[in-house]
């Protein structure tokens, strides 16, 4: 017998109007119409769907099981909705091998925070099953805000307001337009990430779009006791505000009070922070940084971030400049140490080509050699050097030169950058190079995002080290002729 099929159908935000014409269709057609529902057993998906309902159509009500206030299954709330969802897939699975098709309502789109995708991944498999688009609700708090969400090259931004708020604040603050779902109980968390990221004058919070008793009014004038589940903010597209209510002139800040502070924030997270830079960062008007370093920076309230590519170290100084020159204090951030080859000396380039002085202070950070060595003991105990293996800024003979004389000084070597995609060869060479002066049995060791939550650390030797494991993230250390492995540490003896 041939099965049923699974449709899942997107509503629309809640008027039956904003409905296409296929979920229509396909509703009054379907032999079976499931839909969620809290304890008190009514549903807005079927009070939405409720004008294309025909007779004699089966309804499965997928009752939730829980409530916010808690629950007595044994794993929790995680437990009970993932029982839930199973037990649910088993009931729509009888109509399906039954032969009847079977459509889930979903408010909005299925797939965009909808409750359908939980029937969709646990039986797809098994019978043909397809997802209707539907109208989100982020396109229609735009529509009944009337201001763009996005246009030209912004980006927009989709959060869960259930995201801790200093992380909530971080991603507001890096987006030019934003939307944050699943307010009800997130609210004053959420406030508080929108003033944290300087955002809250530009949010709007908007309940229920499209239906009867819709709302929308400023964010900050919402009373947080009256806000429900059906509800977002919504931090419309900038461009648009910007050419209908132009900003306000800045009020003027004494020249003399701009100043650069390159910070180092070392290898990883918040932990490898020193209380100056942090504090550094703290009185920072505005980050400048690549884009991955600016994310590590906690969201201060009014501060400004400015986030580039890996590649555009000078524009990066000259637009740093630029801000301290007009009375701003700025931080460019640097991973690691931002002397070893980083944004210390990108700035003080041209901060030296500037008629007018800007000051300029390098606050250091722990950097990846040290972090890479204290992993494994003390590789670096004695004299050492470090080189960067990238040919971008400087020619490979110039790198193999170097390499060439720290092997005939015995020297222990940190390799910065030794891989990329496009540089697979180098580090191959290095290896041949310093087995000219080393022996295969030469300690080397491997050290993988360092700090971070793909931390790996492997100990091989000079003659067994694959160069193909080994990329951008990673920091090689090769030792001298001193190093040794003992009882699972690498160290290099202060005596020769």
């Amino acid at each position: 017998m041939k099965t049923g099929k699974l449709w899942g159908v997107g509503l629309g935000p809640g008027d039956p109007e904003l409905m296409t014409v296929k979920a229509a269709r396909l509703i009054s057609e379907a032999d079976v119409i499931a839909y969620h529902c809290a304890r008190h057993g009514r549903s807005i998906a079927r009070s939405v769907a409720e004008p294309y309902l025909s007779e004699g159509q089966i309804e499965e009500r997928l009752m939730y099981p829980v409530t916010t206030e808690g629950t007595d299954h044994p794993g929790g709330y995680e437990g009970a909705i993932a029982e839930f969802y199973e037990l649910s897939a088993k009931r729509l699975a009888e109509h399906l091998d039954a032969g009847r098709d079977v459509v889930v309502l979903c408010e909005g789109d299925p797939f965009f925070f909808g409750s359908y995708m939980y029937m969709h991944e646990r039986l797809c498999d098994r019978y043909e099953a397809e997802a209707v688009p539907g109208v989100t609700s982020v396109s229609a708090a735009s529509a009944v805000l009337g201001k763009p969400l996005v246009q030209r090259d912004e980006v927009l931004t989709i959060l869960p307001g259930t995201l801790p708020a200093p992380e909530l604040a971080r991603r507001l603050a890096d987006t030019q337009a934003a939307a944050v779902m699943k307010l009800g109980r997130t609210f004053g968390s959420v406030r508080e990430a929108l003033a944290e990221s300087g955002r809250l004058d530009e949010a709007y919070y908007v309940e229920r779009a499209t239906w009867s008793n819709q709302r929308v009014e400023p964010f900050a004038d919402v009373d947080p006791s009256t806000v429900p589940y059906f509800s977002l903010a919504l931090v419309p597209s900038p461009a648009y505000a910007s050419r209908k209510e132009p900003a306000a002139e800045p009020a003027a800040v004494p020249v003399e009070s701009g100043e650069v502070v390159v910070v180092g924030l070392g290898p990883a997270g918040p932990e490898w922070l020193t209380p100056e830079a942090s504090a550094a960062l703290a009185e920072a008007e505005h980050i400048v940084g690549y884009g991955p370093y600016v994310a590590k920076v906690p969201q201060r309230a009014g501060q400004v971030r400015h986030a580039s590519g890996n590649r555009v170290e000078a524009d990066r100084a000259r637009h740093a400049l630029s801000l301290a020159a007009s009375g701003a204090r700025v931080a460019v951030v640097s991973s690691g140490d931002p002397g070893v080859f980083a944004m210390a000396s990108a700035v003080l380039e041209q901060a030296a080509s500037l008629e007018e002085p800007v000051r300029v202070r390098v606050i250091p950070g722990v950097t990846a050699a040290s972090a890479a060595a204290a992993r494994v003991g003390a590789p670096l105990g004695h004299d050492y050097c470090v080189l960067s293996l990238s040919d971008r800024l400087k020619p490979w003979e110039v790198i193999e030169r170097r390499l060439e004389a720290a092997g005939v000084a015995d020297l222990v070597v940190a390799l910065y950058n030794p891989a990329s995609r496009t540089r697979t060869e180098q580090l191959v060479r290095t290896r041949d190079v310093l087995l000219r002066h080393r022996s295969e049995s030469t300690p080397v060791v491997v050290a993988r995002d360092v700090g971070g939550p793909e931390e790996s650390v492997m100990v091989t030797s000079l003659g067994e080290f694959d160069p193909s494991v080994v990329d951008m993230r990673c920091l090689v250390i090769v030792g001298s002729s001193r190093t040794r492995v003992d009882h699972g540490f690498v160290w290099t003896p202060r005596s020769y």
